[in-house]
């Protein structure tokens, strides 16, 4: 018998049984089930398991947090359910059968974007750091930044943009092959796409809307301009989906015995010279625009109403799955003005929810078993994972997760207001200031501690008023 085998009897019987299982796997904190029939789960028993620290539904799967012990928890249950493994990927194909097209389209783009974030992440952290001791005037009174005075820090300074520039300048590359992966098709060939989008040869998309000239290539009847999409995001996803959907199809009619000599090359050439003539253009003017209506809604003289809305209804975005349509945008804005306003919110907003959960952690300090529970939510949500805290504490009482929207949206306004900027995404809790670009740090500084105080302050008072307290 196993560590948790009670936990999990308990469970299956609660999530309506063996037969009511799809499929089952999980992930870092959390059992992803996909249920035949989502209505016989009872919610209410599963929360009040003591191992349990919240339940929600999202991209068609029912997710049952645990916390780290979910990997020695899963084990168990598989063994007492006699239900076979899923891998992560049969969990997703089974969950799109209960989604709309709108979730599969944002399951599709988050699908993209996922094994991307650790090197945004990282390239964020440089920037900001290559920034701190390249821009910012510490030493001699005020006069010269750490670069001017030390030749090791102007050599550190000089090496990390190499790993900058593969991150971003490059991004198409990951993006391309992001969705081969994702699509099932040549990987390798996804990888050549992208690198076909920013070679050195062509002329970046960035000059050319500066009024360079740009080189052509040159077939006689027709001439094909010369111009890179290096760090564009629209161009790269509709290369890539048209690479994977002609290899598909052509891998179809193809004999097998010759499918490694012609699919690659009817789906690889055609591609990229659509991807130059059509896609690239028409993903350049897309992403522009996109970009010029967000930056334009952040710094227009409404920008402060955005800027609340968007605090406002980050959290409650996350629960269904629609935030992840903010990496692109993000990635966009980096692209055109070499940064994003959009991001910093949404650090805040994971940093209202942690502050809404550390009141709780102070209403309920001489309950024991509450605070297993509500201190490493805390903490991980300071450090950026707001899973635990949102739905093991925030929405199970309600009250606090109203308090950290409140206090999520009146940080952003301080953010957008003051214009603060971030060299890219971050870790997106009180380590995200790393992030931000230097001149910003000390406005975002003040952001944050408004997200700090005004969450633990209004979760307090709205416990003692009793508005929308449940379950406490």
């Amino acid at each position: 018998m196993g560590r948790y085998t009670d936990d999990a009897k308990q469970l299956l019987q609660h999530i309506g049984g063996k037969e009511n299982i799809a499929t089952v796997t999980h992930c870092a904190t959390r059992m992803r089930f996909v249920l035949k029939d989502v209505k016989k789960a009872d919610e209410k028993k599963i929360q009040d398991l003591k191992l349990v620290k919240g339940t929600f539904t999202q991209a068609g799967q029912f997710q049952v947090i645990i916390g780290n012990e979910v990997s020695m928890f899963y084990n168990d249950f598989v063994e007492l359910a006699g239900v076979d493994e899923s891998s992560k990927e049969d969990a997703k194909v089974a969950a799109r059968q209960n989604m709309t097209w709108l979730q599969r389209v944002l399951a599709h783009l988050a699908e993209i974007f996922s094994p991307l974030i650790p090197a945004i992440v990282v390239g964020g952290l440089i920037l900001g750091f290559r920034n701190i001791i390249g821009d910012i005037k510490l030493l001699e009174d005020g006069t010269k930044t750490i670069v001017e005075t030390s030749q090791f820090w102007a050599g550190v300074h000089s090496f990390l943009w190499l790993i900058g520039e593969a991150i971003f300048h490059f991004l198409p590359v990951g993006i391309t092959w992001s969705i081969t992966k994702k699509m099932g098709t040549t990987q390798i060939l996804g990888i050549v796409l992208g690198i076909t989008l920013v070679s050195p040869q062509l002329l970046n998309a960035y000059a050319v809307s500066g009024g360079a000239e740009a080189p052509f290539w040159d077939f006689g009847f027709v001439k094909i301009d010369m111009i890179g999409y290096q760090a564009q995001v629209i161009p790269a996803i509709l290369a890539g989906f048209t690479l994977a959907f002609l290899e598909r199809s052509i891998r179809k009619v193809v004999p097998s015995a010759i499918s490694m000599i012609v699919v690659p090359f009817l789906a690889l050439v055609p591609t990229v010279l659509i991807a130059h003539i059509v896609l690239g253009p028409l993903g350049w003017k897309v992403g522009s625009a996109i970009s010029h209506v967000v930056y334009s809604g952040l710094t227009s003289s409404f920008g402060w109403l955005f800027a609340l809305v968007f605090g406002f209804f980050y959290a409650p975005l996350v629960i269904t799955g629609l935030h992840h349509m903010t990496n692109a945008i993000d990635l966009q804005l980096m692209s055109e003005l070499g940064g994003t306003n959009l991001w910093p919110m949404i650090a805040l907003s994971n940093i209202a929810q942690g502050s809404a959960v550390l009141a709780i952690i102070y209403l309920n300090r001489k309950n024991e078993e509450e605070k297993q529970i509500s201190i490493p939510a805390a903490i991980s949500c300071y450090l950026g994972v707001t899973e635990p805290a949102m739905f093991g504490i925030n929405l199970k009482y309600a009250y606090p997760f109203l308090a950290a929207m409140i206090g999520s949206g009146i940080a952003g306004i301080i953010s957008v207001g003051s214009g603060v900027m971030a060299n890219s995404i971050g870790v997106g809790g009180l380590p995200g200031i790393l992030s931000i670009q230097p001149k910003h740090m000390g406005m975002f500084a003040v952001a944050m501690l408004v997200a700090i105080v005004i969450p633990f302050i209004l979760t307090i008072i709205f416990n003692k008023k009793k508005l929308l307290v449940k379950n406490s």
